[in-house]
């Protein structure tokens, strides 16, 4: 995943499920006919085990009446995972209280195969999630059936060849009342927000019409815009601590190749034990930094921006 990647992933699409599609607004929408629900007969009802070890089926236990985001992650993914969960973690935060009685959250493992339940919910703690997100954990033939039917499996199987290339987006769902909105994680938090917790409670068809930018500044620089779609989920410009560390004044407190390197290939420098490396990944709960896959420039982008933005940490 790249800023490139990510920006394209900000223009929202309502999911396909029957291939028919009309225009609300500028975006592809798809609604269930009325009298029509699409339930067990076509999702399957595969059963899925919780972190916690419990078993539920699909449909009857995780979707069924419910107002959901669904994303497909695994646990030891080094690119975009790591940065998909802090962003939906955003998304929670800013749901408060509804989380769990209005919204549920499922985080599914693309690696039944060694994702099991305790590394899931070692995750889920790394992240400091908080309730009404469950991450689930299944058989692979099962989660990639799950997939191929929510629209999130390339059918071409060019991003299956690895772990690492499975696609980033996240589905968002009203079953009972038909509607289905598949959006980027790293879109603006409050139009996240506004579908999960408004557009998406109604039985009606949502119709997102209206720039969900609009409450927001345009950024004022690649950089910025680039620390806006791959860093600030976990990090503040500022001093204050996220996921990862606050930023203010990184661009003085670290060689400047160090940081190049950092911000290029964290997989790399994590994997030769830099000692600075391994002392921030012990410190924030080994959450990895994830690999974006960013050109030179874009980095260098990202490290004007930093330098501009922070003021100097005094003492």
């Amino acid at each position: 995943m790249n800023a490139k990647i990510a920006s394209a992933g900000v223009r929202a699409f309502l999911i396909l499920l029957t291939g028919l599609a009309v225009n609300l607004g500028g975006s592809l929408a798809w609604a269930a006919p009325p009298g029509s629900a699409w339930g067990v007969n076509y999702f399957p009802n595969v059963e899925l085990v919780t972190q916690d070890g419990k078993k539920v089926r699909f449909y009857d236990d995780l979707i069924k009446d419910k107002v959901f985001a669904i994303n497909f992650i695994y646990t030891r993914c080094t690119d975009s995972c790591p940065l998909e969960t802090a962003a939906l973690r955003k998304v929670q935060k800013a749901l408060g209280d509804r989380m769990g009685k209005d919204v549920v959250f499922y985080s599914i493992s693309i690696d039944g195969d060694r994702d099991k339940p305790d590394e899931l919910k070692d995750y889920a703690e790394r992240f400091n999630v908080g309730p009404g997100w469950t991450f689930l954990t299944g058989r692979p033939e099962d989660v990639t059936l799950l997939r191929q039917k929510l629209g999130m499996y390339r059918s071409d199987g060019q991003a299956e060849k690895a772990l690492n290339e499975h696609g980033i987006s996240i589905l968002m769902g009203n079953e009972q009342a038909g509607q289905w909105i598949k959006r980027s994680p790293f879109e603006e938090t409050k139009a996240l927000v506004r579908v999960l917790g408004t557009r998406l409670q109604t039985k009606s068809t949502a119709t997102l019409t209206g720039n969900h930018e609009a409450d927001r500044v345009p950024a004022q620089s690649s950089g910025e815009a680039l620390f806006r779609s791959n860093c600030e989920v976990c990090h503040s410009i500022g001093k204050e601590d996220g996921l990862g560390p606050g930023l203010q004044g990184v661009t003085k407190m670290r060689d400047r190749a160090w940081l190049t390197r950092w911000i290029k290939t964290p997989d790399k420098v994590l994997a030769d034990k830099d000692p600075i490396a391994v002392d921030l990944y012990n410190r924030y709960k080994k959450i990895l930094m994830p690999n974006l896959r960013l050109s030179d420039s874009e980095v260098e982008e990202l490290i004007i921006y930093m330098d501009a933005s922070s003021k100097e940490v005094k003492g």
